[in-house]
C-alpha cells in the first residue's frame, strides 16, 4: 500500500477544514524490521529509549535491539515486567522515571498499551515515538490520543502520532490468534462509530467529515474482506487488518480526536475494562470487547427499527439528578467522580437538553433511519468474529448481567459524546432493550 497521499501533507478538504497527519513513514511488510537503521538514519537521534513489556520484547524486542546494535546505536532499555500491564498512573510514572531526561526518541515495541504510553511520555517530554508493532490487535497506532486508566475512569488524553510506524509481518503474523481477532473487533466496531457520528450530525449539529468517513470504510472493507484468511495466519491478510488499522488511526490523526473510532461500541467497552480492573479480574483484550460491543450496538440499533412506529408520543422527561448521582456511585464506585463532575459541567441529561434532542429526532426521523439501515445486521458480525473464533456476545467474556446493565444505563457518561446509548435514554428505552438483550444472551442457550 502506497501511504504517501496521507502522510505529511495538508489537505484542504471539502468539509472546509485542513487534514493533517504527522506520521512520517510507515512500513507494513516482510522483513520490516530490517527498515530501522535506515529510517533512523534519516535524523540525528543521540539518545534512544527502547520500551518494551516481557512479552513484546521476546516478539520483536530482541530483533530490535540486534538492529540497532549492529548500526552502532547505544540505548537505553525499560522492560515492564507485569503479565498484564494496565495504562495506570503508576505505568505512566514508572515510564518517565526510566527515560533518561536527555532521551530524544522513545522506540515503543508492542502494541495496544505500550503504544497509548509511549505517545502519551513522549508528547509530554516534547520528544519522537516510534512504534514497532507486535500484533494487528488494535487501531491506535497511528493515533494522536492516549487512552488511559487514571483514578480508575478510562480517559482520552492529547497526544500525539508515532513518526514512524513498523509493522513487521514475519513478526505480527506470529501474534496470537486471539489479538489477530482483537484487532479485526476494533475495526468492526467502526460500523457503529459512523452511524453514531452521522447522527450526531443530524441531531446536535456536530461536525462531520464524509472524506475521513470515506476513510474509515476503506479500514473496514479490509478487515472484513480479509478476517476469515488472517485467521489462518495468512500474512497478506494480517497485512490488509494491519494496513486497516493503520488507516483507522489516521482518520483519528486527521481529525484531532477519536470521535471516527470510538462510538457507542467503545463505550460499552470502556465500561467493562474498568468494571474488570476495579474487581481485580483479567481483562479481554481492548478489540475482543469492541466487536462483541459492536454485536450489541448493533442489536440495538435493529430494536429501535422494530421500534419506529410507536416511539411517540413519548411522557415528559424527568431527570432525577440525585437519584441518577447514587446510581453512577453504586456502577462506578471509585471512578463515580469523574463522571459526575462531567454532568455537573455539560448537563447533557438535562430536560431541556433531553427535549431538545428528541425534537431534533422527530424532525429528522427519515433521515435518522436510513442512517441505520445501512449498518450491516448483527448476526453477519457475529459469523465474522466466529470465523476467527472470536467471542461475540458478553457473557462468553465474563461479563455479568448487572455489569452488562450498567453499561447499557451508564456508559453514555463516561464522556460527553453523542450516541446510541444517549438516544436510548433520550426516548425511555433503556430498560425495555436491555431486558430484551438480556434475555438473548444470558436467558437463552447458544450452539
Amino acid at each position: 500500500m502506497d501511504w504517501k497521499e496521507y502522510l505529511q501533507k495538508e489537505k484542504h478538504c471539502s468539509c472546509g477544514k485542513s487534514h493533517i497527519c504527522d506520521i512520517e513513514e510507515i512500513i507494513i511488510e516482510e522483513g520490516a524490521i530490517r527498515h530501522l537503521p535506515q529510517v533512523l538514519g534519516k535524523h540525528t537521534y543521540k539518545n534512544l529509549c527502547v520500551v518494551s513489556d516481557i512479552h513484546t520484547e521476546q516478539a520483536a524486542g530482541l530483533a530490535v535491539y540486534e538492529e540497532l546494535e549492529q548500526a552502532g546505536y547505544s540505548f537505553e532499555k525499560v522492560v515492564y515486567q507485569e503479565e498484564e500491564l494496565v495504562p495506570d498512573e503508576e505505568a505512566l510514572i514508572y515510564l518517565f522515571t526510566r527515560v533518561p531526561n536527555d532521551c530524544d526518541l522513545i522506540i515503543a515495541v508492542g502494541s495496544g498499551t505500550i503504544n497509548d504510553l509511549c505517545r502519551y511520555v513522549s508528547y509530554k517530554m516534547k520528544i519522537d515515538y516510534y512504534i514497532v508493532g507486535t500484533a494487528p490487535s488494535m487501531d491506535g497506532y497511528a493515533s494522536n490520543v492516549s487512552p488511559l486508566i487514571i483514578r480508575h475512569l478510562k480517559t482520552t488524553y492529547e497526544a500525539r502520532p508515532a513518526r514512524v510506524i513498523i509493522g513487521d509481518l514475519d513478526i505480527i503474523s506470529k501474534a496470537p490468534l486471539h489479538m489477530i481477532a482483537a484487532g479485526a473487533g476494533d475495526i468492526l466496531g467502526k460500523y457503529v462509530c459512523l452511524t453514531d457520528w452521522q447522527l450526531a450530525h443530524i441531531v446536535n449539529g456536530e461536525y462531520i467529515c464524509t472524506e475521513i468517513m470515506e476513510l474509515v470504510r476503506k479500514s473496514i472493507k479490509k478487515v472484513a474482506e480479509n478476517a476469515e484468511k488472517a485467521a489462518k495466519r495468512d500474512k497478506e491478510a494480517i497485512g490488509a487488518i494491519m494496513e486497516g488499522l493503520v488507516l483507522s488511526g489516521i482518520a483519528m490523526s486527521y481529525i484531532g480526536n477519536s470521535r471516527p473510532a470510538s462510538g457507542s461500541e467503545h463505550h460499552m467497552s470502556h465500561y467493562w475494562e474498568m468494571m474488570f480492573l476495579l474487581d481485580g479480574q483479567p481483562d479481554p483484550l481492548h478489540g475482543t470487547k469492541v466487536g462483541i460491543g459492536t454485536v450489541m450496538s448493533i442489536r440495538l440499533y435493529e430494536m429501535l427499527k422494530e421500534k419506529r412506529e410507536s416511539l411517540f408520543p413519548l411522557a415528559a422527561p424527568a431527570f432525577a439528578y440525585d437519584q441518577w448521582a447514587e446510581k453512577i456511585k453504586e456502577a462506578y464506585g471509585p471512578a463515580a467522580p469523574g463522571v459526575l463532575e462531567l454532568e455537573k459541567k455539560i448537563g447533557k441529561n438535562s430536560d431541556q437538553e433531553v427535549c431538545r434532542r428528541r425534537e431534533a429526532f422527530k424532525l429528522h426521523e427519515e433521515e435518522i433511519f436510513e442512517v441505520i439501515d445501512e449498518l450491516p445486521r448483527a448476526e453477519e458480525i457475529i459469523e465474522i468474529l466466529k470465523s476467527m473464533a472470536a467471542p461475540y456476545y458478553p457473557d462468553q467474556i465474563k461479563v455479568s448481567e448487572e455489569v452488562f446493565t450498567r453499561g447499557i444505563y451508564y456508559a453514555k457518561d463516561l464522556r460527553n459524546r453523542f450516541g446510541l446509548l444517549q438516544i436510548l435514554f433520550d426516548l425511555n428505552l433503556q430498560e425495555e432493550f436491555t431486558d430484551r438483550l438480556k434475555q438473548e444472551i444470558y436467558q437463552k442457550e447458544r450452539d
